[in-house]
């Protein structure tokens, strides 16, 4: 199996997340990482067969995510290989605890993948697939293996490398090799010398089926019995075993047991004396005859005397005593299975040969291996698979029990190499899944974020709308304010001006002739200079008053109107009554006399 490559193992190690698992929080230094060697060598050392994530759980300590995610992964592809491999249950506890060594290496700082040698030499346990744990020699010799290994992968986390793994590896593999070639020859050998065994079982229990059937249920004289049992069955065994059961000895010889058995039982016989006078005269004969051919000499006259004197009785018309001939230290154990040979068909025969079968369940399981059919006796041979014989079995007792689940054959083994590139595709496929799940999640974060943040923008921005209605509202409400003060201020000015308008008109009304205003314009310096003016002439009719200066000059013409006009506007005002003008006018100007 071509190894995982370090990329697809570094990304598991790195990115897978399982719940409950005690990943650091943050990412730790490598000065607060724990060192995990002392404590997966002491759980080596005492074959502890705790999973690895149990044990770094049970610790109170910060772990690198890469051990973490290391204890997962080794407990997976172990717990995967337990379940799947097809190895015994007692040889799987012994290989599990391996699951310390796999962590150790996949969580190292320089982790470089799965080792080729570790993988290799699990691989190889496929030879040991019908191992049991039967206290034989085979059994005993792996079990050894297994204590040297304990050593070694003890000696790998003192030194700090798979080195001493390696060196026994390749003397495992060695000791493979030899052992195969070995297998071959012992198989071989073994196949041989059952062909032949089960040829002179088949002779042997043919024989004594044949003869037990003819004996069944049968009374027959001493003398028969004796002849049939001490005689008849060894010759019908010599040829079952030299030509088989369809040459005509073996015919001549079955009908002749019959011949013989139907003269000596008298409730056979004693219904029919014309035959048996027939059967009788010619039974000694045809027995010499078939003996004959069997053994290539004749039988001796002690042989066949007891049957002959026998037959003579009973022609004579005597009736010698009988017994039952399947009773007492004459019955046989036989089995009827022989006599009909069960007929196995090529093709079943194939799906079955050279496969291992398993009796039993759990720690108790047996495993057996089918080496061949033995043609000759209908059996098939059981094997350690290494050369050691574990006995016979009917075809017919093989196939009912196969059929009961009693026997069932051993699913295919599942290599250790297999089992990691199987679980790492799943892994890779759980890592990039939620790798997925977090890009999802980072950018449904983005999006909330961008969708706070534009939340946020149209916050704001409806805040400011807010503000300048409210700044709209307010300007409109401070114009209506200012517009309504405005209207107020401009009906109080409107009543003021009606008020100085009717004073004024008071005033201009009051004004005599020769009363004194003073009146505002401007000069040719565009500044402002007031000029006194005496009231001349007042025209009621076009209500028009005519002022001139203190000299008489300068006439000036104004309407009523204006004048009021003038004064409310402040270029006008009235500076009192004539007499008082006049006379603070002489002061003024004598006074101005006076000082020159």
């Amino acid at each position: 199996m071509p190894l995982p490559p370090v990329e697809t193992v570094n990304a598991i190690l790195s990115e897978l997340r399982v719940p409950e698992l005690p990943y650091p929080v943050g990412k730790p230094s490598a000065d607060q990482v724990t060192d995990w060697q002392p404590l997966l060598a002491a759980c080596w050392a005492a074959q502890d067969d705790r999973r690895v994530s149990d044990v770094v759980r049970g610790i109170d300590t910060t772990w690198s995510v890469q051990q973490v995610n290391a204890a997962y992964l080794a407990d997976r592809i172990m717990d995967v290989f337990l379940r799947s491999s097809g190895l015994h249950p007692t040889l799987l506890q012994r290989l599990a605890r391996l699951r310390f060594l796999l962590a150790w290496r996949l969580g190292g700082r320089s982790n470089s993948g799965f080792d080729p040698q570790l993988i290799q030499w699990l691989d190889s346990f496929a030879d040991w697939r019908g191992w049991s744990d039967s206290g034989g020699r085979s059994s005993r010799a792996l079990l050894d293996q297994m204590d040297e290994l304990k050593l070694q992968v003890a000696a790998c986390f003192d030194h700090g490398d798979l080195g001493p793994l390696a060196a026994f590896s390749l003397r495992w593999h060695e000791d493979a090799a030899r052992r195969q070639q070995h297998s071959e020859r012992l198989h071989q050998r073994l196949a041989e010398t059952e062909q032949g065994a089960a040829r002179q079982r088949r002779a042997e229990h043919t024989a004594r089926a044949a003869v037990g059937r003819s004996l069944e249920g049968r009374s027959l004289p001493r003398a028969v019995s004796r002849f049939l049992l001490d005689h008849w069955q060894p010759l019908l065994r010599q040829i079952a075993w030299r030509e088989g059961t369809l040459g005509e000895n073996w015919r001549h010889a079955m009908r002749l047991l019959e011949w013989i058995v139907w003269t000596g039982d008298p409730e056979l016989s004693d219904q029919n004396r014309e035959r048996l006078y027939q059967v009788g005269e010619q039974l000694v004969d045809r027995i010499a005859d078939v003996w004959q051919r069997v053994y290539s000499e004749a039988p001796g006259h002690e042989l066949t005397a007891g049957l002959e004197a026998v037959v003579v009785d009973k022609l004579r018309g005597g009736s010698p005593e009988t017994q039952r001939a399947d009773r007492g230290r004459d019955r046989l154990d036989y089995d009827l299975r022989w006599l009909t040979p069960a007929d196995v068909q090529p093709e079943i025969l194939a799906s079955v040969q050279g496969q291992w079968f398993v009796e039993g369940e759990g720690h108790d399981e047996q495993r057996r291996f089918l080496l061949a059919l033995l043609e000759e006796s209908g059996e098939v041979l059981w094997t350690n698979g290494y050369g050691v014989r574990m006995g016979v079995m009917p075809w017919e007792q093989f196939d009912a029990s196969l059929k009961r689940g009693d026997i069932r054959p051993l699913p295919a083994l599942t290599g250790f190499g297999s089992v990691a590139e199987d679980t790492l595709k799943a892994l890779l496929k759980v890592v990039e899944s939620q790798r997925l799940k977090r890009q999802q999640a980072a950018q449904a974060a983005r999006d909330r974020a961008e969708k706070l943040r534009q939340d946020q923008e149209a916050a704001r921005l409806e805040a400011e709308e807010q503000r300048r209605l409210a700044a709209e509202l307010e300007a409109s409400r401070l114009a209506e304010e200012k517009q309504r003060q405005e209207k107020a201020a401009a009906v109080l000015l409107a009543e003021d001006l009606r008020r100085r308008e009717l004073k004024a008109m008071e005033q201009v009304d009051g004004l005599k002739l020769g009363g004194w205003i003073a009146l505002t314009r401007q000069s040719g310096t565009d500044e402002a200079a007031e000029f006194r003016l005496k009231l001349a002439v007042r025209i009621n009719a076009s209500r028009k008053l005519v002022f001139v200066d203190r000299l008489g000059l300068n006439r000036t013409e104004l309407q009523v109107s204006e004048l009021v006009t003038e004064i409310v506007t402040g270029r006008a005002r009235m500076l009192g009554g004539t007499a008082e003008f006049d006379e603070t006018l002489s002061r003024v100007v004598g006074r101005i006399r006076v000082g020159r």
